[in-house]
């Protein structure tokens, strides 16, 4: 650990928030084929391609790519004009890519005996092999990598642990929250949480955020970040009624969904009436924030004690 001061909050929790980002990360999480190999030459198909291309759209492309050439022998071996072909045929934009992929593919075969560099530093070697691949390849393929930090895990650990829009700041962060020797899971939960959860228009409930209950932006409503200069609106959404039900049984010992409706939004009823509220007490509970009980009287809420 440096000696260099924290980036992040110094009351946090590092071991409750590890454990509840795995958790939900290997509980559900999109079910990418690269996802499911620890192969290097996969791995690194899948990222060269998805640089500045939809994930959704490289998957039947990385496919039909390993299909074509399945090892590094095989792309070595192939005519350059058709791997660019493919790449053009495929719409994967940026032709120079194709052309990266072909060569690192003859430096893994001509100059390290037909294995890749296992570390970060070594895969950088490769032709077209930036810093970020690097690691992710180290990372996903070896367990052998440093923090990821990308445009997604920089808009999570702003909005979530408030740190400062710098590149080393960032990078300190993200080292300081990640478990030692566990980069592979890791680095795949935390930029899972920045697409699916933690996008520019936050799904914080809907998604089920593992990090709602240390997250400064889910606090205060304040849901900027370096790629999202203008926030989303925290008026009428499910985070402000959430905190409203939090303030109003602050007030009492518990209330009644009847009770405690009227009190949370002035138009209670309808779609917005008892099965509406019922969930947003479920999700309350299930962070460890309400206690809901049923009684003769019906379902009655509280603080968590």
């Amino acid at each position: 650990m440096s000696d260099a001061p924290s980036e992040l909050p110094a009351d946090l929790d590092r071991e409750a928030v590890q454990s509840a980002l795995t958790e939900w990360y290997e509980a559900d999480h999109r079910d990418f084929p690269w996802r499911r190999t620890d192969d290097p030459y996969e791995i690194l198909v899948s990222e060269v391609m998805s640089q500045q291309t939809q994930l959704g759209r490289v998957v039947e492309a990385w496919e039909a790519f390993l299909d074509e050439w399945p090892t590094t022998t095989d792309l070595a071996a192939a005519d350059r004009a058709d791997v660019v072909g493919f790449w053009t045929n495929h719409r994967l934009g940026y032709n120079n890519r194709a052309k990266y992929l072909h060569e690192a593919a003859r430096q893994v075969e001509e100059d390290h005996g037909g294995e890749f560099p296992r570390t970060p530093d070594g895969l950088s070697e490769l032709m077209g092999v930036g810093p970020y691949t690097a690691n992710a390849v180290a990372s996903f393929a070896f367990n052998n990598g440093d923090a990821v930090v990308d445009t997604n895990v920089k808009r999570v650990l702003h909005r979530a642990f408030a740190v400062p829009d710098d590149d080393a700041a960032f990078e300190a962060a993200a080292s300081e929250l990640m478990p030692d020797g566990e980069s592979r899971v890791w680095n795949n939960a935390i930029m899972e949480l920045g697409g699916v959860a933690c996008g520019k228009t936050p799904s914080c409930d809907e998604s089920g955020c593992p990090w709602r209950r240390f997250c400064h932006a889910y606090e205060t409503g304040d849901f900027t970040a370096p790629d999202v200069p203008t926030q989303p609106s925290f008026e009428g959404s499910r985070r402000q009624f959430r905190g409203r039900v939090v303030r109003v049984l602050g007030e009492y010992d518990d209330l009644g969904l009847a009770e405690l409706g009227p009190r949370v939004r002035v138009d209670y009823g309808g779609d917005t009436g008892a099965e509406w509220l019922r969930g947003l007490v479920d999700d309350l509970e299930s962070d460890g924030l309400v206690d809901v009980a049923e009684g003769d009287d019906g379902v009655r809420v509280s603080l968590a004690k």
